[in-house]
């Protein structure tokens, strides 16, 4: 039976300790700031991000991982005798599946699975370990595949920005377009769906903007258990944990099996702004 690698990007952002766990392996995107350009994740991580963020003069600017670093990692695991899982950020958000396919007829490799999560962040994350925990149970390469499908009905994203100035800088603002011009001190709340940024609902406050993004959730999920669930953070752990608590309290003792809370990864952070609060879940499985 064949091994398989999985690799995944840096938007995903799963906490260090599950990426050793599973020994996951991650393309960074660019963050290019004026002359410097970051590797996200390596150069550059996510509290010095925040930090140069509040005080810069000149705003960064985001780009896929490129070719060449996937074809290092592929390289390297087939040579170890891997099959490859590579599962990436949505091709509606970033060109980073289109680079890892690049790099895929490069070396003309037929054992690299190439998987669009629909997604950004922890749900990414989440997909990433439904594979993750498979191939540790013996999973072939054809099974990651199966398994990544099925997880990706069971994964979404919401999340509620300060401002749609990021988004609509970046050109990431999809669906939330319809609500440039009418935001005057409203918060709006995003999600990732179909692989696009969609409005998902507006309210006047961050306090209040936590509490309709679990009450989406919740409608979401609705009887499907076991429930994983990531808050993500732009530099406010603080803020994190307390989320945390309110969205274990919101549901059913023994319902949420897995509870994380991660940070919002520079390049994502570039498009969001500082002060965004996200909730990735993964439900029924």
């Amino acid at each position: 039976m064949s091994k398989v690698a999985i690799v995944t990007d840096s938007t995903a952002y799963i906490p260090k300790e599950l990426q050793s766990e599973f020994k996951l392996h991650i393309a960074p995107l660019q963050l290019i700031w004026g002359e410097e350009q970051f590797r996200d994740g390596v150069d550059i991580q996510p509290v010095q991000f925040y930090e140069k963020l509040q005080h810069a003069k000149i705003m960064p600017t985001t780009s896929q991982a490129t070719p060449g670093a996937f074809k290092e990692i592929y390289k390297e695991l087939s040579s170890q005798g891997f099959d490859i899982f590579s599962i990436h950020i949505s091709t509606k958000l970033s060109g980073t599946i289109d680079s890892a396919e690049q790099a895929k007829a490069m070396l003309e490799l037929e054992n690299i699975e190439i998987f669009d999560s629909e997604t950004a962040g922890m749900a990414l994350g989440f997909q990433v370990l439904a594979v993750a925990r498979a191939v540790a149970n013996g999973a072939s390469l054809k099974d990651c595949v199966k398994i990544a499908e099925k997880a990706r009905e069971k994964t979404g994203v919401l999340f509620a920005v300060s401002t749609l100035e990021f988004l609509h800088r970046g050109g990431r603002i999809g669906g939330a377009q319809a609500f440039l011009g009418t935001m005057l001190n409203l918060k709006p709340i995003l999600e990732v769906r179909d692989g696009k940024i969609e409005a998902a609902g507006k309210v006047r406050t961050m306090n209040k903007a936590t509490d309709k993004v679990i009450e989406i959730i919740k409608s979401k999920i609705g009887n499907q258990t076991p429930v994983r669930i990531a808050i993500q953070h732009a530099n406010s752990l603080d803020e994190a944990k307390k989320f945390l608590v309110k969205v274990n309290d919101a549901f059913p003792q023994g319902d949420i099996v897995e509870a994380v809370i991660a940070d919002v990864s520079p390049v994502i952070g570039t498009h969001t702004g500082p002060g965004v609060v996200g909730v990735a879940y993964m439900a029924g499985m």
